[in-house]
């Protein structure tokens, strides 16, 4: 079976590293910064919206402009200073590896971003990590769109030689609940990223975990 994850609020927790660089950003545009709550909420749908919802249209586009290219160059050197898996995810991925199961991670980060918070975390639990950029199998001049379009979901059941029905997706945001839906597959919705529960039912969960572990029982017997 092929379990694959969205990165952020799923099996990273990288709200702090995030937060951080968004205020840097706004420090240098001459804003307030925004509280973790506030950042987590602007989380799901990429770097650009995550700046964008932050600056809230309280700047002119060149100033949106150069607090796009702070916040980039303060991540790039600042994201594994708080960053780490939520409890419970190491134990989990080793399981479903020693069981033989496949894994993989669909996110909408950069995807040199993506492949080396794989690296430094998850190899060699999940060998196939893909963020937005990444070139389409068989068609290197095509590159994935972001979720909620389904390209990196098709492209990583396409490299690992998986079907929608032996596949399953799981995600913390509204973004995945569209993606897998997109892409047919079936969707678990965890409840420690950064959506609530009602927030996610809100949005059409239909199938919701609260600890990694549970997704054991979703395992075919």
């Amino acid at each position: 079976m092929l379990f694959i994850f969205d990165l952020d609020g799923t099996l990273l927790d990288t709200v702090d590293d995030l937060a951080a660089a968004v205020n840097h950003a706004l420090a240098t545009v001459g804003l307030p910064p925004r509280t973790r709550e506030e950042v987590g909420s602007f989380l799901g749908n990429g770097i650009r919206v995550l700046v964008t919802k932050s600056l809230a249209n309280r700047v002119d586009a060149d100033k949106a402009e150069q607090a796009f290219a702070a916040f980039k160059s303060y991540y790039l050197n600042h994201c594994l200073d708080f960053t780490r898996p939520y409890e419970g995810i190491m134990p989990l991925l080793q399981e479903l590896h020693r069981q033989g199961h496949q894994a993989a991670i669909v996110s909408n980060k950069l995807d040199p971003a993506v492949k080396s918070l794989n690296t430094r975390f998850f190899a060699p639990l999940i060998t196939l990590a893909i963020g937005e950029g990444a070139p389409m199998p068989g068609r290197s001049a095509e590159t994935v769109r972001r979720k909620p379009c389904p390209d990196a979901l098709h492209a990583v059941m396409q490299t690992l030689h998986t079907n929608a029905e032996d596949t399953l997706y799981i995600g913390d945001t509204e973004v995945d609940i569209l993606t897998a839906q997109a892409a047919g597959v079936s969707c678990i919705s965890v409840s420690w990223g950064f959506r609530s529960v009602a927030e996610l039912q809100a949005a059409g969960a239909t199938t919701l975990i609260h600890r990694p572990a549970e997704l054991l029982s979703f395992l075919p017997r």
